[in-house]
């Protein structure tokens, strides 16, 4: 894939963050007075769950800024490792800067985004498509992994809307057993495959969205307040 060696090296700047966390950034820290939070269900806290087509949305806990409130969908899986790309890190470089010599880029002022730290000069796009998409890994339902040049100048050549094609600078990966730890430990809240978090036109609030539903079933599992009368509304 041809990209624009300008167009990297301000993209990396973007992705200049800190590589190492430790595992205290995934666990919160409580006084003796404080009572341990209920823990239940959100979509899945079950390593089991993780595969290819699961959303993974970053606790409040985890620190790294690597991964900090991010939402990632995970593209890859055997048994090297998990690969993913972050939904939520839209850039404002345009994908015709990027790409500035590949045909059908020249008018394309839709933004790149930055899919994780990971191989970063490389590139990916997800399509949402109707059909199948010939030469492309199929994630889930009709969202399509392009990662070849052929498919991706093929793709490009048949003008998809930016709503239905997003191009990723990098990935993130982990080895299972790290991913899978991660999850044990409290890191991620794994969702299910959701076509319109993948394509949201807003990506700066899909995370606020996801951990809220997170904390909605932890509100949820709270004690009612049978035993004092019925609850009140509140009031200012």
């Amino acid at each position: 894939m041809l990209v624009s060696l300008r167009a990297v090296m301000s993209l990396r700047k973007l992705c200049c963050f800190t590589m190492l966390a430790t595992i205290a950034t995934f666990a919160p820290v409580r006084t003796k007075s404080e009572p341990a939070p209920a823990v239940v269900p959100v979509q899945s806290k079950d390593a089991k769950q993780l595969g290819v087509g699961k959303l993974l949305v970053a606790s409040r806990n985890l620190a790294d800024p690597n991964f900090a409130k991010t939402v990632i969908l995970l593209v890859h899986s055997d048994d090297q490792g998990i690969v993913g790309l972050i939904l939520n890190r839209r850039t404002h470089v345009a994908l015709s800067r990027v790409l500035e010599d590949l045909p059908g880029t020249k008018d394309r002022s839709d933004p790149v985004y930055i899919g994780g730290p990971v191989e970063i000069p490389a590139m990916t796009a997800l399509l949402q498509s109707p059909t199948k998409v010939e030469g492309a890994d199929h994630i889930f339902g009709g969202v399509y992994l392009i990662n070849t040049k052929t498919i991706f100048e093929q793709t490009l050549a048949a003008r998809p809307a930016p709503e239905v094609f997003h191009v990723y600078l990098g990935n993130a990966g982990w080895t299972n057993d790290q991913l899978r730890k991660e999850v044990e430990l409290g890191a991620w809240f794994i969702f299910p495959a959701d076509t319109d978090a993948v394509f949201n036109s807003d990506p700066s609030s899909l995370w606020p969205q996801m951990i809220r539903k997170t904390e909605q079933k932890l509100a949820e599992s709270e004690p009612t307040s049978g035993d004092h009368g019925p609850a009140r509304p509140f009031v200012e």
